[in-house]
């Protein structure tokens, strides 16, 4: 199953090059983010996971866990103003970095492999 064309929940794993001493203004974004789209129904229930690490250049970079409702979520959200009012401050505090761009979202899914022993 392709995870971009599909009807139902769209996981993305957000990764987000923040700029140096920018971070704290970052994450109080990002603590805006999924309550927003939460509230405008383009998210399932489950709650975000977020992650912090540092590049190969020992700048910072989050990640963000989500799941869209379903792949058309993603477009209404890019229409939607209360959307953009998070996502315009959150572009201006992230940099392209070592060739990468300042934002990727690649669409993923769950995979169900079971554990040896």
């Amino acid at each position: 199953m392709d995870a971009k064309n599909a009807q139902g929940p769209a996981t993305v794993m957000c990764t987000y090059r923040v700029q140096a001493g920018k971070e704290e203004a970052f994450k109080a974004l990002l603590s805006r983010h999924w309550p927003t789209l939460n509230k405008l129904g383009l998210v399932t229930a489950d709650k975000p996971q977020f992650f912090r690490g540092l590049d190969e250049s020992n700048k910072p970079y989050f990640v963000e866990i989500f799941a869209w409702k379903d792949s058309e979520a993603p477009n209404t959200a890019h229409m939607n103003p209360e959307v953009m009012s998070v996502w315009e401050p959150m572009g201006a505090l992230v940099e392209e970095r070592n060739g990468r761009q300042k934002m990727e979202f690649p669409h993923v899914e769950p995979l169900n492999i079971p554990l040896g022993s």
